[in-house]
């Protein structure tokens, strides 16, 4: 295991303050501080950077980043019996580290930020889908966050990046590749985690386009919700239930009624949108 500062390894840690992982909480800690930095450095240069870390538990991430020259870490941790570890993290890099003691979903990380940063997080299971969404739809343009690398289950993983035609292809990789470009960096065996998890993890890397297409989000929203929820059916039927003409729409979009939903691109949905909006 690498030597990336002097604190006591991981397994101490946990030791020390009881820190067994709630499966309520969505909890597999790292203790592999050799792939816990492998995730910082897949990030980019982190020399004064400031990053917001979801979930960080005993601060296997948070070290890593830190000792990768991160200029300023917020660390949001729902889990209060964590909070003694990462005030150990914190007095040994003094300064850099702020730890936020809330729930994700409700915490302004914006705000929090109060610039550009980036994303870097092993996320815990049972919120990471809804937290990406929720980076991917903010309304200012580009984003406060400048990159997202971020762990998932593979499958999740493999949903976010597909295109129109890959076997994971729904709302998800839309939503992404509407306004981000991602790719898999590499996977992560369940060993690496205490406790295992039942599948294998992956860390993904989204970056923002600068410039996506213009479209009402509620919009797309509602196109991707019908199309997808019956995705074995030609989208002149999933479409029904948008309460519109889908002939009439399906035409101003430029789409072929006798489509499925899986053979559909990112343009063809924004098309879509556009028309219904």
């Amino acid at each position: 295991m690498a030597q990336i500062d002097d604190l006591p390894p991981l397994r101490d840690v946990i030791a020390k303050h009881g820190l067994t992982a709630k499966k309520q909480l969505g909890q597999n800690f790292l203790l592999d501080l050799n792939l816990t930095s492998r995730i910082a450095r897949a990030s980019g240069a982190l020399d004064g950077a400031t990053v917001v870390e979801v979930g960080p538990g005993p601060g296997g991430l948070t070290r890593a980043l830190l000792a990768a020259g991160a200029g300023r870490v917020i660390a949001i941790e729902r889990d209060e019996r964590c909070l003694a570890a990462l005030a150990e993290i914190s007095d040994y890099y003094p300064g850099r580290l702020e730890v936020v003691s809330a729930d994700a979903l409700e915490v302004d990380m914006a705000k929090l930020a109060g610039g550009p940063a980036r994303i870097v997080a092993n996320l815990p299971y049972n919120v990471g889908t809804a937290l990406l969404i929720d980076w991917l739809t903010v309304e200012a343009w580009p984003p406060w966050w400048t990159s997202l690398t971020l762990m998932f289950q593979l499958e999740v993983a493999e949903r976010i990046v597909a295109e129109a035609g890959d076997e994971g292809y729904g709302r998800l990789g839309v939503l992404a590749g509407w306004r981000a470009q991602s790719r898999i960096l590499f996977e992560v065996s369940r060993q690496a985690f205490v406790p295992p998890p039942n599948v294998t993890s992956a860390v993904v890397h989204l970056v923002p386009r600068a410039e996506p297409a213009d479209v009402p989000l509620k919009a797309l929203e509602r196109v991707t919700q019908a199309a997808f929820g019956q995705r074995r059916k030609m989208l002149r039927a999933s479409l029904k239930q948008l309460g519109t003409d889908v002939e009439a729409l399906l035409e101003r979009a430029g789409i072929e009624g006798t489509k499925r939903a899986e053979e559909i691109d990112v343009d063809g949905f924004v098309a879509l949108a556009r028309a219904l909006g």
